[in-house]
């Protein structure tokens, strides 16, 4: 399977996302390498992120798919509490400095999210 850029790859129902309720996780290549992503819905739209904190590349969720702090303002890093801003993946606090998340293109519509694959981000299973 060849997989362009503009090309959308099914995530999940729209109705799997609830407003800042518990992400989709889903496997991607970063890079070529085996890497998690997950997309969550905060203030009404859809965001998806690499699932690797700025600070130290690990994993960020305290439970499968949990990656807001309590008060569901911020994307928070389990490890390190280095915490972002969910609709655009900028650090606000922490030791991340000034770098943030890796942004992954998502689009809702017809009741359905999309993910679209970048030169540095594919699909975990390319034919």
């Amino acid at each position: 399977m060849d997989v362009r850029e503009d090309q959308p790859l099914h995530l999940c129902a729209s109705e799997a996302l609830e407003e800042r309720g518990k992400a989709v996780s889903f496997e991607v290549l970063q890079w070529r390498r085996p890497e998690r992503a997950f997309a969550l819905r905060f203030d009404g739209e859809v965001h998806a992120y690499l699932n690797r904190c700025a600070h130290v590349p690990t994993e960020m969720d305290w439970q499968e798919g949990e990656f807001l702090d309590g008060e569901k303002r911020y994307i928070i890093c389990s490890i390190h509490g280095a915490t972002y801003d969910p609709r655009t993946g900028r650090c606000v606090m922490g030791m991340c400095g000034r770098m943030g998340l890796t942004k992954i293109r998502v689009e809702e519509r017809d009741g359905q999210v999309y993910w679209y694959p970048s030169r540095d981000t594919r699909p975990a299973f390319e034919d």
